[in-house]
């Protein structure tokens, strides 16, 4: 059997390996062409209810409302298609992949991601990451809240988290303390929206895009003495 990475590298989805508000100006898009202005205002509006009251995007699931008053409209079933068949892999930030080839040298490297268990996995597949990864991916429906799982799924001595959202990096390190390293990537509404001054403990370290992961070194990731040990003996 082989033993557990000293290191796990842990990586976020949406505006921190792929630009989900791409995605979002798209769906935008396709639905007040398909409906118009009032029934897209409509959908955004079940959205952010949705959003509100689970705690993450599920797409599918305000469609499924949005055609409670709309089920004769057979542009329905072309929104369906829309998101199922969505080109992610275009919407991958530059160098992403590339990143987690890099990590993948220094450790482990895994999905933590938070969403539905249809589209959300969809996503991740489409993207190309799943493959990247080897499908080593976990989603939740609040990553900061099932840490215990996470550590079981991916054991190791040290963690590292790659978010655009610092209110979650700062949830995760306050329950894994120097366990963790937390990596704030400024990409995307929720990064552009953030108010620094109020997130505590901080970021351990901040890029501007994904790609700069790519040019940290194993030092760069505040990494324990004993797992630094550890990895030079794994090498």
């Amino acid at each position: 059997m082989l033993s557990p990475p000293a290191l796990q590298f842990l990586l976020d989805v949406d505006n921190t390996l792929l630009d989900n508000d791409r995605f979002a100006s798209d769906l935008g898009a396709f639905l007040d062409q398909t409906f118009g202005e009032a029934e897209r205002a409509r959908y955004w509006a079940i959205y952010a209810e949705l959003r509100d009251m689970l705690g993450y995007a599920d797409y599918l699931g305000a469609l499924q409302r949005f055609r409670i008053d709309s089920d004769n409209q057979p542009g329905l079933l072309q929104v369906s298609a829309f998101l199922l068949d969505y080109p992610f892999g275009e919407r991958l930030y530059p160098r992403a992949l590339a990143a987690i080839e890099h990590l993948r040298r220094l450790g482990g490297v895994a999905i933590l991601s938070d969403g539905d268990m249809v589209f959300q996995p969809r996503k991740i597949q489409r993207s190309g990451v799943w493959q990247a990864v080897d499908g080593h991916v976990l989603v939740y429906l609040h990553k900061e809240k099932t840490l215990d799982a996470m550590q079981r799924a991916l054991p190791a001595q040290h963690y590292v988290m790659i978010d655009d959202k610092p209110q979650i990096l700062a949830a995760m390190k306050r329950v894994l303390g120097e366990r963790l390293t937390t990596l704030f990537v400024r990409q995307g509404h929720y990064a552009r929206d953030a108010q620094m001054d109020t997130i505590h403990p901080a970021p351990d370290l901040i890029i501007d895009t994904i790609g700069e992961v790519g040019e940290l070194t194993l030092p760069d990731f505040k990494i324990p003495t004993e797992t630094r040990s550890a990895l030079a003996h794994a090498d």
